[in-house]
């Protein structure tokens, strides 16, 4: 027990030591002044989203770039997303709607939405973004300024999230604090090591000549955490890439309820792991039932420290998040325990093969 306690306690300051890091590097997108010319393809997958695509469209309608042309593929949904889209279409010339193709076998049906996407491009970047976000003025020209800085052929955006219900307040803080307790975001570009690699497919803006020739989502058509496997795969090939925090630029609400998050988040969370059960569940050991079994034993020497640490860790990745700090650290430990079960549900959807998204099988093989 005294092994496993010392494990706990140094794979938590380890984990300290990165949200420190974080922090003080403060990886958010920077905001600028200057405005490009550049012509931008904001591309939209959307599979059964008439319920939040208008939001989004609004909002590109009323940021402040004005070089773009924004295609949305309808991925054969079973609602209205085709006809509310199309009729936005009529009076926004910059707006086109296009209907996807079947799906084929050996492809995931984001990835493939999102190659054929990219065959209608016609701008010098391309912005993939989902349907269930808004962006804000200025996000276009700081992606442009950020990517002409670093001269990357990828940056992706974590974006802030949306959250009104408690099932999502339980669950989505979840991203966030695996990500900023775990990587040192600023790696991402400065390490030349394809290990440390991060993305949010919710904002992935690459650079089109790159892209063409690389055809980034073809090559990861059948992987659950694409966009990480692209930061990969860029990285691989000597490519600079870089991933950012959204500085209140890009606002997502992934989910609207409790049922919602874990079905969502089951889905990929063991393939953010890569599909390793043991290092999923040594993870799940050491951050989630090691602090509880510290608190059992009500040694009051051992839990000043790991209290003090989870505490400050919250509160730095609330701030760099955009959450709010009070509310995190009052359900953190109820975060904890649905951090748990969505894991153990992941696992049974791996080894079963029963994972479903919008209505499809999703297919790894």
């Amino acid at each position: 027990m005294t092994v496993f306690i010392y494990a706990v306690l140094i794979f938590l300051v380890i984990r300290f030591s990165v949200t420190v890091f974080n922090f003080l590097s403060n990886p958010k997108l920077p905001r600028v002044v200057k405005h490009y010319q550049d012509k931008v393809s904001i591309l939209i997958p959307a599979r059964n989203e008439a319920e939040n695509i208008l939001g989004l469209l609004a909002s590109i309608k009323n940021q402040d770039y004005t070089n773009y042309e924004v295609i949305v593929l309808d991925d054969n949904s079973s609602d209205s997303t085709f006809a509310v889209v199309k009729e936005f279409c009529t009076v926004n010339a910059n707006f086109e709607v296009v209907k996807g193709k079947e799906l084929p076998q050996k492809w995931l049906g984001k990835n493939f939405a999102c190659h054929q996407l990219s065959s209608f491009a016609t701008g010098k970047y391309l912005l993939f973004i989902d349907a269930d976000e808004t962006i804000k003025r200025g996000l276009i020209n700081s992606l442009i300024a950020r990517m002409e800085l670093g001269k990357l052929s990828l940056l992706s955006v974590f974006t802030n999230q949306v959250m009104k219900s408690v099932g999502e307040r339980l669950t989505v803080p979840l991203m966030h604090f695996i990500l900023l307790n775990l990587l040192p975001l600023r790696l991402v570009k400065l390490s030349k090591n394809h290990a440390f690699a991060a993305a949010s497919g919710q904002c992935m803006f690459f650079n089109a000549a790159n892209y063409r020739d690389n055809q980034w989502h073809e090559r990861v058509k059948l992987q659950v955490v694409e966009d990480v496997e692209i930061m990969k795969l860029v990285k691989q090939e000597k490519f600079n890439a870089e991933a950012l925090l959204a500085n209140g630029l890009i606002y997502c609400r992934m989910y609207k309820n409790l049922g919602e998050s874990m079905n969502g988040f089951s889905k990929n969370l063991l393939a953010g792991f890569g599909n390793n059960i043991i290092i999923l569940l040594l993870y799940q050991l050491l951050v989630v039932v090691g602090p509880v079994i510290l608190i059992l034993n009500f040694n009051v020497a051992l839990l000043v420290l790991p209290l003090t640490l989870i505490i400050l860790s919250r509160i730095m990745i609330s701030y760099l998040s955009g959450q709010n700090v009070l509310i995190n650290l009052i359900l953190h430990p109820f975060q904890m325990l649905f951090f748990l079960i969505i894991s153990f549900i992941s696992i049974k959807k791996h080894i079963f093969k029963t994972g479903t998204w919008k209505g499809r099988t999703i297919r790894t093989t």
